[in-house]
């Protein structure tokens, strides 16, 4: 069982940066391969981008391609997106989730829905605000 806390959300301008975290406690962590996922108001829960377990290959929605990385320490248990050229409609609650599926996490950029099939473990979320 894997147990999953985000943090580093905030309130930034638009352009500005941050940093989210996904800390995981439990066991085999290493196994998981861990996606980010997003829910602003009144939208449906959209995947953002997901790390492999097996060789860290890393997928992005084409909203958040090339401002965006996704990385892991397995050594600290911890998967981190670093956002870059933030804008408006980056606002949302932000959440990490957890799948032994590899090949989930190819999918992840296309996915959206209450209830992502395969993501067993979920964090609380985390709120991003881009606003001037």
């Amino acid at each position: 069982q894997v147990q999953l806390v985000e943090s580093g959300g905030g309130l930034v301008q638009p352009g500005g940066s941050l940093r989210l975290s996904c800390a995981a406690s439990g066991s085999g962590f290493v196994y998981y391969a861990i996606g980010w996922f997003r829910q602003a108001p009144g939208k449906e829960r959209e995947g953002v981008s997901c790390i492999s377990s097996d060789d860290g290959s890393t997928y992005y929605a084409d909203s958040v391609k090339g401002r965006f990385t996704i990385s892991r320490d397995n050594a600290k248990n911890t998967v981190y997106l670093q956002m870059n050229s933030l804008k408006p409609e980056d606002t949302a609650v932000y959440y990490c989730a957890s799948t032994i599926d590899d090949l989930l996490c190819t999918v992840l950029p296309r996915t959206s829905g209450p209830h992502p099939p395969g993501y067993d473990y979920w964090g609380q979320g985390t709120q991003v605000t881009v606003s001037s």
